[in-house]
């Protein structure tokens, strides 16, 4: 069907403003915009029919009659007037009930709560209630347009456009910083920043202190008389003590710490440290200076934590640090046995723990919150000293997810070979630390 034919019998059916009539033909010709693409429509069919008019015809005047009253065409009713023929009253758009002249409202509507937040990219998305596409589906169909456009795009892309040159901020499909979700039905607009990911390392100075928030087993959170009424088994954890003061400077809402592995509450991490994420979610500001930042959670967890090289990161890289919890590892434990171990009995442990495989059923203290299944695991170093007759320390390279404590212990025979096992005595750890994190 001839695109102005096809465009006589949408209006003869149906009120359009130019945005809804010209989305229909949205994929056809370019460098005009939905609004410009309906207005020229609607002015070729004007122009198709005051010839007609002129011409003594009828159908002239009954099509000038509908661009007056279903197209809002202020040049048609010109013409009718002139001819001396009654002009109709406007109608309301059958597909977005006026809502397109909200636009510049909407607009000013974001721009207003945008002015909150720091960003550079952003992206708009359109809520419709669900009997208007249903509406714009039927009305493809019956006029079989093969060439559209939905409405939320059209209604998203005007309404980005006039963002971007107000704010001198980008559209971003992929990734935003900030997603602008509007209802232009509703008018209503909320402002949703997507998360910032803040990486970098931390060194766990002091032992006592988990990697995460420990919810009181008595009361889960609640406040009970057992925790104090803080809801919490532990007063503090590397999480709180990274999260409070980056919460602070970015006025988020909550945060989530990623990190590569974790150390056991009684374990120190040292060396370079390990490295995590901090997903703050909700941000208001993104732009701080993370030096900054670092220096704010240093002295307040001095002697207890230290963060190093902070820098901005994405969500690609937290995918990349979970990568880095198999990762290997040097560890440094004190050992003591339950009797006096002789130099030959050490050296048995160095030679066979060094390049050994270690078959390793999930330790009886995590079993209830991991599978029950045996692990193989590497080590590519064992060194250990003297240091007394009952103690040594030892040093360990290993592949990351080896249990060190049931490396020495044995676990009740779930971890084999163990230092235990090796000398025949009793062996318990003590003042275990990481001491490196190796990424090859």
């Amino acid at each position: 069907m001839e695109i102005l034919e096809k465009t006589r019998k949408m209006l003869g059916k149906h009120p359009l403003c130019d945005c809804c009539l010209g989305r229909q033909f949205a994929l056809l010709g370019y460098g005009l915009d939905d609004q410009k693409r309906g207005e020229t429509l609607k002015l070729l069919l004007t122009m198709k029919a005051h010839r007609e008019a002129l011409l003594g015809k009828k159908t002239g005047v009954t099509l000038l009659k509908t661009l007056a009253a279903n197209g809002a065409c202020s040049m048609a009713a010109e013409i009718l007037r002139k001819i001396k023929k009654r002009v109709g009253d406007k109608r309301e758009c059958y597909l977005c009930e006026g809502r397109f002249d909200l636009l510049e409202d909407l607009v000013k509507r974001s721009v207003k709560k945008l002015k909150h937040y720091e960003y550079n990219t952003f992206l708009v998305g359109m809520k419709l209630p669900t009997e208007i596409e249903e509406r714009e589906d039927e009305f493809k169909a019956e006029f079989d347009v093969n060439h559209g456009e939905s409405m939320k795009n059209e209604f998203s892309r005007d309404i980005g456009k006039r963002l971007s040159e107000i704010t001198k901020k980008q559209t971003e499909y992929k990734r935003p910083e900030i997603v602008i979700h509007i209802n232009p039905f509703t008018r209503e607009t909320k402002i949703q920043p997507n998360p910032l990911y803040i990486a970098g390392r931390y060194r766990k100075l002091a032992r006592g202190i988990p990697q995460s928030k420990w919810f009181c087993s008595n009361c889960r959170g609640e406040g009970c008389p057992k925790c104090d009424w803080t809801g919490k088994k532990y007063q503090e954890s590397i999480e709180e003590i990274i999260a409070n003061p980056a919460l602070k400077a970015t006025e988020g809402d909550d945060v989530s710490l990623h990190a590569a592995g974790r150390e056991d509450i009684d374990v120190r991490m040292l060396g370079e440290g390990r490295p995590f994420i901090l997903e703050v979610k909700r941000p208001v500001k993104r732009f701080g200076d993370l030096e900054t930042l670092a220096e704010t959670i240093n002295e307040k967890a001095k002697e207890k934590l230290e963060v190093v090289n902070l820098h901005f990161a994405d969500k690609d890289a937290v995918r990349s640090l979970k990568k880095k919890e198999t990762a290997e590892k040097v560890y440094k434990v004190t050992i003591r046995f339950d009797r006096n171990v002789s130099n030959e009995e050490l050296s048995r442990v160095k030679e066979t723990l060094t390049n050994a495989t270690i078959h390793q059923q999930t330790p009886l203290r995590v079993l209830h919150r991991r599978a029950n299944r045996v692990r193989e695991k590497h080590i590519y170093k064992a060194e250990i000293k003297r240091l007394a007759p009952d103690s040594a320390e030892m040093r360990i390279q290993c592949q990351g997810g080896l249990y060190i404590k049931e490396l020495i212990t044995g676990d009740e025979g779930r971890t084999k070979p163990c230092v235990a096992e090796v000398v025949n005595a009793k062996a318990e750890p003590f003042d275990l630390d990481v001491l490196d994190i190796i990424n090859r």
